[in-house]
């Protein structure tokens, strides 16, 4: 019997970090949503391990153990062929790869293990707005039901994590300002999160330039409330007060940049 899994993109609306510890390992704090735009997978029990990729991002997918699909089935205790139809970028801050491992857990169970996968993994399993601190090992959901439309940008970029984390010069940054009070409205929570940073930006556009592209091209397009880089990059996110608006950006940065994924979403 086939059963299907849905692994949404991630985003960092914010993320500072706020220190390294003695195992190298970084300190951060974030506030993470997740958008309507997913990978999606398929399992079918065999004898056998087998993943077949399909999507507009299959190309370069490893289809062996390098795979956290495959990893996460492995610490499930699961086997048989997994169909992955990769919609999303990988290697591109929007925990691609880790939200494709927390549906496998989500599905077989191994949950305890998360951690062990990537620090996006536990907040992969929640698949809600959350607080994300420690390692990542610490999930807190948010009370307040956000939801902002949005537009994706990636520059087709591929922007190694280490890479970034090496260009961080200052690794002890202050944390997240307390939340809004539970019931705020969205604009509060705008201007709460224009007063937060991605403390990543900065190393990732000295890592890969066209990131700091990508904001300005955000940045300029009709009602932008807040243009900002999501995890270690290179996709960069543009908030919106209406659909329309975020419609109407997507489809223009589409047009100018063709060469780029710019599409459309809601993060709740």
């Amino acid at each position: 019997m086939t059963t299907e899994g849905f692994a949404p993109a991630k985003i960092n609306l914010t993320l500072h970090v706020t220190g390294q510890r003695a195992d190298g390992y970084h300190l951060l704090d974030s506030l993470v949503v997740f958008a309507d735009r997913a990978d999606r997978l398929w399992f079918t029990p065999e004898t056998q391990m087998q993943i077949t990729v399909t999507g507009p991002f299959a190309d370069g997918v490893p289809l062996d153990h390098r795979n956290l699909v495959w990893q996460a089935a492995e610490l499930s205790g699961w086997t048989g062929h997994i169909k992955l139809e990769k919609n999303l970028p990988h290697g591109a801050g929007i925990g691609g790869g880790s939200s494709d491992a927390a549906a496998v857990l989500r599905a077989f169970g191994g949950a305890e293990n998360a951690l062990t996968l990537g620090a996006d993994v536990p907040v992969c399993m929640h698949r809600r707005a959350a607080h994300m601190s420690g390692i990542g090992e610490v999930v807190t959901p948010v009370k307040d039901d956000l939801t902002f439309f949005a537009v994706l940008v990636n520059p087709a970029a591929h922007v190694p994590t280490p890479d970034v984390f090496r260009a961080l010069r200052k690794k002890e940054n202050p944390q997240m300002t307390i939340f809004p009070e539970v019931g705020s409205s969205l604009k509060d929570w705008l201007e709460w999160l224009r007063r937060q940073r991605n403390d990543l930006e900065a190393p990732a556009v000295a890592v890969a330039p066209v990131i700091a592209d990508v904001l300005r091209v955000l940045g300029d397009t009709p009602d932008i409330l807040l243009a900002r880089m999501s995890g270690s990059g290179s996709t960069c996110f543009g908030l919106y007060p209406t659909r329309q608006a975020a419609r109407d950006a997507a489809s223009a940065i589409a047009v100018s940049h063709p060469d780029w994924w710019a599409v459309e979403t809601t993060l709740s």
